[in-house]
């Protein structure tokens, strides 16, 4: 952020570290384009998106965050985010993606922009590459909290949501991923969600 405050034309007017009071922030502060993590600390930067497009649809988002592009830059565009930035390839290029938001344009790398242009153009075939493209956005948060080692009551506090419905998620996780049991499931989560320990 002091990256932005540095800048003549640029201003951080405000910022929060969990959903609701991020949203209440922006509310109050009016800004010109919001910077979303992917990771926050009481929810998922997806739904974040989500909400703010539902609440105010003209703003400009871009996307921040550690998490791999090839797994959530899509996913993010398809929420309303108007670009999308991987926190390794900051400073320079953080710069770059604001102010390209900023004049209304679309923001991503140009390796994942070859790659939604390739997805476009080859179809269906080409564009399931990893197996976790085929979980939902809900899905893939549950998948990414069960990585980090969280209990099914954990990940339902977190996401405010009831254990069985928890439950039905990893039911639906297993199923499309292939996975026997619950076991199986934690094991390959260590392995593959971002953000998880073994990732």
């Amino acid at each position: 952020m002091q990256l932005i405050n540095s800048e003549a034309d640029l201003t951080v007017c405000g910022q929060g570290e969990e959903a609701y009071q991020s949203l209440r922030a922006i509310r109050e502060a009016r800004p010109d384009l919001v910077l979303v993590d992917i990771s926050l600390k009481d929810s998922d930067g997806i739904e974040l998106l989500k909400e703010l497009k539902a609440q105010v649809p003209e703003l400009p988002v871009l996307v921040l965050s550690m998490h791999d592009e090839k797994l959530y830059a899509e996913r993010a565009l398809r929420a309303g985010a108007h670009g999308y930035i991987m926190k390794q390839e900051v400073s320079d290029r953080l710069l770059t993606a604001v102010r390209t938001v900023l004049s209304g344009k679309v923001y991503v790398s140009e390796s994942m922009s070859a790659m939604l242009v390739q997805k476009m153009v080859g179809g269906k075939a080409t564009a399931e590459k990893l197996p976790m493209d085929r979980l939902t956005d809900r899905e893939l948060e549950v998948f990414r909290m069960i990585g980090e080692g969280l209990s099914i009551k954990e990940i339902a506090e977190k996401l405010f949501l009831s254990a069985k419905t928890v439950e039905a998620h990893r039911e639906h996780i297993k199923d499309k991923l292939n996975l026997k049991s619950s076991a199986e499931l934690l094991r390959f989560a260590v392995k593959n969600a971002p953000g998880a320990p073994g990732h």
